[in-house]
């Protein structure tokens, strides 16, 4: 396998370490609720380390696999652009891992059922962190777009494009309607679609 092949594979199964790891917490750790609760609660608690983990070596694997795309494609700004937002993307994933958020709204067991009063600075960071990786996964997967649609690969294109315009929409809502039920679930699900565009987008590049 070559080298190039090998940081595509980084990214590959950056996606399914991610959604597998977050998927069992959800499922298995107790007084976590997806309906209220951002999947970043989980890097605290006692077992905030498993989440910590997650962030680390998934963005870790993603930052590799962006190298990797940016060498698939030669001489293409827009594919280039992509690949560098990945990449900033994945190094952004594992600032939300170094850096972790405060316990709130009842999880960890125990902690009063409400935000903080006053927000920690790592908190803040991760906050930071999470909200610059989005839109650089929103903008890398627009770029794509508009590669795919020159090369005239419809498909690909419009997986891309509503992709990004998926995962905008759900971030808009989640900060118009903070707490609702509905926007907590749809950020799950433009998170999850975000990475199995990045599991698709790297294997096609195989």
């Amino acid at each position: 396998m070559t080298l190039n092949k090998r940081l595509l594979v980084c990214a590959v199964i950056a996606g399914p370490i991610y959604i597998i790891v977050g998927l069992a917490q959800i499922l298995f750790r107790e007084g976590f609720d997806m309906t209220r609760h951002p999947l970043s609660l989980m890097s605290t608690g006692d077992l905030g380390w498993i989440q910590i983990t997650n962030f680390i070596l998934t963005g870790f694997l993603v930052v590799l696999g962006a190298i990797g795309l940016s060498r698939t494609v030669k001489g293409d700004k827009r594919w280039r652009r992509g690949a560098l937002f990945i990449g900033i993307y994945g190094v952004c994933v594992i600032g939300g891992g170094v850096f972790a958020t405060d316990p709130s709204l009842g999880f960890p067991p125990g902690t009063p059922d409400v935000y903080p009063e006053t927000i920690s600075w790592h908190s803040m960071l991760h906050f930071i962190f999470g909200q610059f990786g989005f839109l650089a996964l929103i903008i890398a997967s627009f770029m794509c777009a508009w590669y795919f649609a020159a090369a005239k690969l419809r498909g690909w294109a419009a997986f891309s494009a509503c992709t990004g315009g998926y995962f905008f929409v759900a971030i808009v809502a989640s900060i118009a309607d903070m707490g609702a039920a509905w926007s907590s679930i749809a950020l799950y699900v433009a998170v999850a679609l975000g990475w199995i565009w990045l599991t698709a987008l790297a294997a096609r590049s195989m």
